[in-house]
């Protein structure tokens, strides 16, 4: 059953996204990323940005963090990330994608492909390989790499 989303609406949430990461401490060895976090019915449930509770933390980990564990809500909601959901990190156990993937979302929209500018970035693949449609819209990347100008040399 295709999501009930429509362009329109990914466009605005993940601008919305795209602002969040906006918030973040700046960081020489991680990207600034926003997160936005919506239910079925595109209300939303949660939204985060990386470094926002702690220094190790990510966008997409910071909002499903403010969800209960096993919120059925996930199982119906969308993921919007300023950049692709990491698919290896150094700091924490998990990858936002397997975090992703354990929550039982069925759909993530995303701006960037993740540069390797750390790691080689495997999220969009690994999500899609596991069922999870994957909507990229990179007319809006150039306002991800602006909120990342300090790793970029810009």
């Amino acid at each position: 059953m295709p999501h009930p989303a429509t362009a329109s609406t990914d466009e605005r949430r993940l601008r919305e996204a795209v602002e969040l990461a906006r918030r973040c401490p700046p960081s020489t060895t991680a990207f600034s990323v926003g997160a936005v976090i919506t239910g079925e019915d595109g209300e939303v449930l949660a939204t985060g940005w990386s470094r926002e509770t702690d220094p190790r933390v990510h966008a997409e980990e910071a909002a499903l963090a403010k969800l209960p564990p096993g919120d059925e809500r996930l199982t119906r909601a969308t993921v919007y990330s300023s950049l692709e959901p990491c698919s290896r990190r150094a700091s924490r156990p998990l990858s936002c994608t397997r975090l992703i993937l354990a929550a039982r979302v069925p759909r993530v929209v995303f701006a960037w492909r993740e540069p390797s500018l750390f790691v080689d970035c495997e999220g969009a693949e690994i999500l899609r390989g596991a069922g999870v449609e994957v909507i990229e819209l990179p007319h809006l990347a150039p306002l991800v790499r602006a909120a990342n100008a300090h790793l970029l040399g810009g």
